[in-house]
């Protein structure tokens, strides 16, 4: 098993536009809908073992491997280099931020937000417990119970989202000036 070898976001384009690669995008379903590269495959690296075995690659074109950044496709190159008849695997130098980076073109989803709902998922989370873990440590140092109060109610509101599909704090993010298209 070989290791994988980084590849820029030129020389990647310039073996799609040739012929010579195939490029998996490893990220999740709703990360590749939002935004892609052009004649990327969408096989997410938690169903990875799952997917990449129903492909069906030619043989004689580069593997190359895409997430946002670098890390997943690092990890999908070194989990099918161990499969049997995969041969050297390659990964995209900076995901698919290298390839926007340098100026490459994608192909958009068109979420109408502004954000991909993955991006918008993250910003939730970050949002959430950064208020919790604030609101815990004014609590302690404090002395008080209010901002515990507003943590179960926090935890209630982000139980309700997952259990409804329905998240305000993901709707009121989504407005938010640095999500605007």
């Amino acid at each position: 098993m070989s290791a994988p070898i980084p590849v820029s976001p030129q020389e990647a384009q310039a073996w799609l536009a040739s012929g010579t690669a195939v490029l998996i995008d490893v990220r999740e379903a709703d990360e590749f809908k939002a935004e892609h590269i052009a004649y990327a495959a969408s096989v997410p690296l938690s169903r990875f073992a799952e997917l990449f075995a129903q492909l069906r690659l030619p043989g004689d074109r580069k593997l190359l491997f895409q997430c946002q950044k670098g890390m997943r496709g690092q990890q999908a190159c070194v989990t099918a280099a161990g499969l049997p008849g995969v041969g050297q695997t390659y990964n995209l130098d900076g995901g698919i931020e290298g390839w926007r980076a340098a100026g490459l073109p994608l192909v958009s989803g068109g979420t109408g937000q502004g954000v991909s709902p993955g991006r918008l998922f993250r910003q939730v989370q970050m949002f959430a417990g950064a208020m919790i873990l604030l609101l815990v440590l004014i609590g302690f140092s404090a002395g008080v119970t209010w901002p515990f109060v507003i943590v179960g109610l926090m935890g209630a509101g982000l139980l309700t989202a997952g259990i409804t599909g329905f998240c305000g704090m993901s709707l009121l993010l989504a407005r938010a000036p640095w999500n605007r298209a």
